[in-house]
């Protein structure tokens, strides 16, 4: 099997992963999953197709992951896994469209609008 890549985003992270056979090493941006994530619920995030599939131990996968915070990112890295699981097999996808993993999610940030101090936030009122 060669490399397979895929691209992954959510609010304004971005994943673009590299996968490869091996025995289950994930590295982003140079740096071990555990390092780069150390909380054991963010890594479950990233490892959920892998454990859907139970392909966890069969692939190497290298990460760039830049913007967002640590939620988006682990969200984001969850997207491109899927994705990347999908090219490699096609017949992965139902099962992955069914757990919600193939589903890009498009809630960002609303734009602030002049007028105001946020999105929809309105300047204190008062009637005197």
């Amino acid at each position: 099997m060669e490399v397979v890549n895929a691209l992954g985003r959510r609010k304004s992270a971005v994943a673009r992963i590299y996968v490869s056979e091996g025995t289950g090493k994930i590295t982003i941006n140079k740096r071990d999953l555990a390092q780069y994530f150390p909380s054991s619920i963010l890594q479950y995030v990233v490892k959920q197709p892998l454990n859907k599939l139970e392909v966890a131990e069969k692939y190497d996968i290298k990460v760039n992951l830049n913007g967002g915070g640590y939620t988006g990112q682990s969200q984001a890295l969850r997207l491109a896994i899927a994705r990347a699981l999908v090219k490699i097999n096609p017949e992965d996808k139902k099962t992955l469209r069914a757990e919600g993993f193939i589903t890009r999610d498009s809630r960002a940030v609303e734009r602030k609008k002049p007028g105001r101090p946020k999105a929809r936030r309105r300047f204190q009122f008062s009637k005197r």
